[in-house]
């Protein structure tokens, strides 16, 4: 992927910098794996606000993605590299030779024509999809499984990817994009290779209206509301907090834990921080 800037025709162009989409081979997404994809705004079942910030941006089409790569020993040719407007990497389209067509994460150096493959005694390269017992020390992999067959639920995002430190008895170590080392089951299954899109992170949105495309609404500080909306509004002028940072419902907002207790949580052996 290779990144453009753009001529400072306006305030907002004048930072700006976007993606050549050049590595993309097709425009137009496969129809039959298509599904509507209705806005929720930041709302949970009931229609109650739990993420705050959300709403408006473009119309979507969700892509059904294969996380699962239950095609076992079954061969696939890559027949594009498309965009997905859900998520920062991009996706390939996959002709499988029984006829049936998936999507899979699109990993860096997977091109056109090229042939994929998920099954105990694949080829190491990227793109194919193994147990993590079966993938040697040190390979980099994402789409890993958090449990064996659930699918892959850890490492998506573009340019991310996790590498296999050690294996001791059942379980695999893998050092994640975060930092954390934890354990996975050896059962469990990843997707050799770093997913491509490894320049997303430069992108420059230059102009809030590109943040609005995108579904973000606006943020406004504490400091600039009054008492009754806010613990840190009001005062004369510009007035210090006064008192450890707080959200509008007046609980601690930094360093104050929220996590709660996961089975999942033994299997870590180093955190993030």
């Amino acid at each position: 992927m290779a990144l453009k800037s753009y001529n400072p025709t306006s305030s907002g162009r004048r930072t700006m910098v976007g993606a050549t989409f050049e590595e993309l081979t097709k425009v137009a997404p496969e129809k039959s794996l298509l599904v509507p994809l209705k806005k929720k705004a930041g709302r949970n079942n009931r229609g109650v606000i739990t993420v705050r910030h959300r709403g408006g941006g473009a119309k979507r089409k969700l892509r059904i993605i294969d996380f699962k790569r239950d095609k076992i020993d079954i061969s696939g040719k890559v027949a594009s590299i498309e965009y997905d407007p859900n998520r920062s990497a991009r996706i390939a389209l996959i002709h499988y030779v029984d006829g049936e067509k998936r999507y899979i994460l699109a990993p860096l150096g997977l091109g056109l024509g090229d042939t994929i493959e998920a099954g105990n005694d694949v080829e190491i390269k990227p793109g194919d999809a193994l147990p993590l017992s079966s993938i040697p020390a040190g390979t980099l992999v994402h789409n890993v499984e958090l449990q064996p067959g659930k699918g892959g639920q850890f490492v998506h995002s573009a340019g991310s990817a996790a590498q296999i430190v050690s294996k001791e008895g059942k379980y695999v170590l893998l050092r994640l994009p975060s930092g954390e080392l934890r354990k996975f089951h050896n059962n469990c299954w990843a997707t050799v290779g770093r997913i491509g899109n490894v320049d997303h992170e430069n992108i420059m949105l230059g102009k809030a209206g590109r943040q609005r495309w995108l579904g973000f609404r606006p943020s406004v500080r504490g400091s600039a509301m009054t008492p009754r909306d806010h613990p840190h509004g009001g005062g004369e002028g510009r007035a210090p907090r006064g008192m450890p940072p707080k959200t509008p419902w007046g609980k601690p907002a930094l360093g104050y834990k929220t996590r709660r207790r996961k089975i999942s949580d033994r299997m870590i052996v180093k955190r993030r921080r």
